[in-house]
């Protein structure tokens, strides 16, 4: 009978998501739908420093906003609870009191400045440093003398150091290093705590865990932890060691401690600049809160999960070498390690944006709509009780922005369909050049306003019509009355179309605004 697949992310609660460990989620939580399997959510918070519930909080946002549910873990429970390393210092207790009883680990007394001089000495030889095993040359008499003077010690795992240790990952293929080459990893602290590659191997064991799929930088930490699973008598788990995710137009990996260089990139730029464009609208800081390394950086913009989860699925897995556009369902189905790539692979901003377009494009007129409302409530562009009447603006909106609505947030460009007529401001440069400096403007204008007071019925096809008979019967060119209308109806030079926009804001609104542009030249 075949072992169900049992796959885990569990990452450190650091306050946000990385997108690079969003990724790393996504894998595993693939593999383990594509195989009809458990993905299991566990947090490795052994730094009690930090808050863990406030720095949890981004962590379950991003999964759940992506649709990623976890059948084990916090919130949902399961059956090896609990799923926090805080809450399991007696099974990694258990665990090294069996290892120092088989003569697997053994307790160091060594001072760290007689460790630090061992490395000194080792790095003046230029040799490998090994710690020097001084502990174990000690009497059973003398470890409990020096334990119950109260000298520190900590606990080292034993390597065997006359093997080598190999594995078989499913991604990097046959791996192998040199035991003799390998200090005694410390699994134990003196302050009673426990190090995160001893955690990891007792919880992958005791939540009986198939599968560990993680970033490459794991590798190093490959070989202790299966050295640690032999000794305790456990079964390796199958390793996927996945390619990190590279920053734009660098070989080196996309990193929140490189955000001020990032913020620099040419390809990076404008989504610093797009987040210092909305999210002061939205009462979010700006992209010195919310950067494009976190995944909430692109809820909070308004990107589909669809889009960023077609994006992270092609960062180093492919089906085909060709298809780009493949939904949660297709990769789901298709998905399998072997296809997984060793190369790094880079994040690119533009393909990022042709993949959430493509998505964006397939959602009806409704969605759209029901999508853009939380920004424009949340920027105070509209009220919170939103009816039929508000929804159809918002839809005309949308169907005249047309594919410029990349994400949700866009819809903020055109908040000049939502304010106010008299709050409307207008853009200082094109109302200088459309209607102050245009001796003609401000007459053409007063004529056409004329008309538009009975022009019926005042949809976009008849403006246009009468626009243009307008421009004929006048004998101008027609770039003398749109912009200046223009300007006078937006406030800006570019947007929807003219009459589009006229349609929207309707007759009444329409004229307002244009008496009050001719009441500004």
């Amino acid at each position: 009978m075949t072992t169900p697949v049992r796959t885990r992310f569990a990452p450190s609660p650091t306050g946000y998501m990385h997108i690079g460990g969003m990724r790393t989620a996504l894998f595993a939580w693939l593999w383990a739908r594509h195989t009809g399997g458990v993905f299991i959510l566990r947090i490795d918070d052994t730094d009690q420093e930090r808050n863990v519930e406030a720095a949890l909080g981004p962590i379950f946002r991003a999964f759940e906003w992506l649709g990623l549910n976890w059948d084990e873990g916090p919130k949902v429970g399961g059956s090896f609870e609990p799923y926090y390393q805080s809450q399991r210092t007696a099974l990694y207790q258990a665990a090294v009191d069996r290892l120092l009883a088989e003569g697997k680990a053994f307790k160091d007394f060594d001072a760290p400045e007689v460790i630090a001089e061992d490395r000194k000495q080792a790095e003046t030889a230029k040799r490998t440093y090994v710690n020097v095993r001084r502990s174990l040359e000690l009497s059973e008499a003398e470890k409990k003398q020096l334990e119950a003077s109260g000298k520190p010690f900590v606990v080292r795992f034993l390597i065997p150091r006359d093997q080598k240790i190999a594995i078989d990952d499913a991604v990097r293929g046959h791996v192998e290093w040199d035991c003799s080459l390998m200090p005694d990893p410390v699994i134990m602290r003196s302050n009673g705590s426990f190090l995160y590659n001893f955690a990891t191997v007792v919880d992958d064991s005791q939540m009986q865990i198939t599968h560990v799929i993680r970033a490459e930088e794991h590798l190093a930490n490959t070989p202790v932890q299966a050295l640690i699973h032999m000794a305790l008598g456990n079964p390796l788990p199958v390793f996927a060691h996945i390619p990190f995710i590279t920053a734009p137009g660098s070989t080196k990996k996309l990193s929140k401690r490189d955000v001020d260089k990032l913020r620099n990139s040419p390809q990076l730029k404008k989504m610093f600049d797009r987040a210092d464009e909305v999210f002061p609208q939205l009462g979010l800081g700006d992209s010195k809160t919310l950067n494009p390394v976190m995944v909430e950086y692109y809820e909070r913009l308004g990107y589909l999960p669809s889009g960023i989860l077609n994006a992270l699925s092609r960062l180093g897995w492919s089906l085909d070498g060709t298809t780009e556009f493949l939904s949660l369902e297709d990769v789901i189905q298709n998905f399998t390690l072997e296809r997984i790539v060793k190369a790094p692979a880079g994040f690119d901003p533009e393909k990022l944006q042709s993949y959430q377009q493509h998505w964006m494009n397939q959602l009806p007129l409704s969605d759209k709509v029901t999508g853009c409302l939380p920004f424009l409530t949340q920027a105070k562009l509209i009220s919170g009780d939103i009816d039929d009447s508000t929804r159809e603006i918002v839809a005309q909106v949308i169907s005249a922005v047309a594919d410029r609505l990349r994400v949700f947030s866009d819809i903020l460009d055109y908040k000049e369909f939502f304010v106010d007529d008299e709050s409307m401001t207008f853009d200082e440069k094109p109302f200088q050049q459309r209607l102050r400096d245009a001796p003609e403007a401000v007459g053409l204008l007063k004529s056409v306003r004329e008309q538009l007071t009975t022009v019926t019925p005042f949809d976009a096809a008849t403006l246009d019509k009468l626009v243009h008979d307008f421009v004929e019967t006048s004998g101008i060119k027609i770039g003398q009355i749109v912009h200046a209308l223009r300007v006078a109806v937006t406030g800006k030079s570019v947007g929807v179309g003219l009459f589009d926009a006229l349609a929207i804001l309707g007759r009444t609104r329409s004229l307002r605004r244009i008496d009050r542009a001719l009441d500004r030249v």
